[in-house]
């Protein structure tokens, strides 16, 4: 018999688990069926109930109440009790935990349909998936196009894990009175408007492309901070574009897992270049290697496969060491590392090498 080395788990659990991954896009859409249709909702609300109850109560027929509770008792979403049913904790968790529900919103809306073609993306390195939601290169240049409730799924799933952050990120950051800062990628000015209010000095100025800055200017605009942040439309993958320079900060949030390793290396080339010896340089990253729970790592797995298949065919959620190696390739030396930032993430400060 073949020898499994350190694997320890028994065969019968081995089996299940199996089963589970084999099945796994069927019970995906019995989860959101009873989260939508309100099954755990009532569940919550009454303690119990029968499927009769339920379907009463929801107007739906009894067929489709049991199967999707039946379904629910292996997804151990909920469990049998003097033929009534009841809410577990994972079942709560589906229903009420706020992360849980935009990354099965995100899963649903923006990667379901583009996940078939991921084999696709892993021989041709492209998104070969993208092609469910429009004909772009990558995700990036057709965001402002996508459909209202594609878009908000991707920006919910984009700016809540970094939201976390601004509290224990902003005393780091100005804690030396910068007085201008570049957002590299950022976006629609989420970050830039968090740092704009943090800081009365700051001046804040947006690198990214087209798509993004136009939505930006108008949020900005909307805020009334257009005197303090000011964006610029780039293409960072064009070889003739380069980063403005005369930054007291130049910043990197949730940017870098956009990009190929050869990519990253370019990237941090480009911005070694716009430094002088004064100015910081921040990546703010989930790294899938630093994480506290086991829930965290297997989320960022499971994104690494969103950026084959959807994003851009090429990039990931990183290891730290691989990421430390090319910041150092690039010339530069780590001076801070900030771990548990946020839910998630590390926040990485490097200075120039000055040989």
């Amino acid at each position: 018999m073949k020898d499994f080395g350190s694997d320890k788990k028994n065969v019968i659990q081995a089996n299940l688990d199996a089963q589970k991954i084999a099945f796994a896009p069927i019970m995906f859409q019995a989860a959101k069926s009873l989260r939508n249709l309100g099954i755990l909702e009532y569940l919550f609300n009454n303690n119990k109930a029968t499927i009769e109850t339920i379907a009463t109560e929801l107007n739906l027929s009894v067929y489709g109440v049991k199967i999707l509770l039946e379904a629910g008792l292996s997804l151990e979403m909920v469990y049998l009790k003097d033929n009534e049913f009841l809410l577990t904790k994972t079942g709560y968790f589906i229903l009420r935990d706020k992360m849980t529900n935009i990354n099965m919103n995100f899963t649903q809306d923006v990667n379901y349909l583009a996940m078939n073609h991921l084999e696709e993306s892993i021989k041709n390195g492209k998104p070969e998936g993208l092609k469910e939601l429009g004909n772009w290169d990558t995700v990036y240049i057709g965001l402002s196009e996508l459909p209202e409730k594609v878009k908000k799924s991707w920006f919910d799933f984009d700016h809540f894990y970094s939201d976390y952050t601004f509290p224990e990120i902003m005393p780091i950051l100005f804690g030396n009175n910068p007085k201008s800062l570049l957002d590299v990628g950022g976006n629609t000015g989420k970050f830039a408007l968090q740092c704009a209010k943090y800081d009365p000095n700051v001046k804040i100025t947006i690198l990214d492309l087209p798509g993004q800055t136009t939505v930006a200017r108008k949020i900005i605009a909307e805020a009334g901070f257009e005197n303090r942040i000011d964006t610029v439309d780039i293409n960072l993958l064009d070889n003739s574009s380069t980063i403005p320079k005369d930054f007291d900060i130049i910043w990197m949030s949730q940017f870098i897992d956009c990009f190929s390793m050869d990519e990253i290396f370019t990237l941090f080339r480009k911005t070694y270049d716009a430094m002088n010896a004064n100015t910081s340089f921040y990546i703010l990253e989930t790294f899938w290697d630093l994480q506290k729970f086991q829930a965290s790592t297997y989320s960022l797995h499971a994104t690494s496969l969103y950026f084959t298949a959807v994003a851009n065919g090429n990039s990931q959620m990183y290891h730290s060491t691989d990421i430390i190696k090319v910041i150092e390739k690039a010339g530069f030396i780590v001076d801070e590392i900030h771990e548990m930032i946020g839910m998630s993430h590390t926040l990485i400060k490097c200075k120039k090498r000055i040989i």
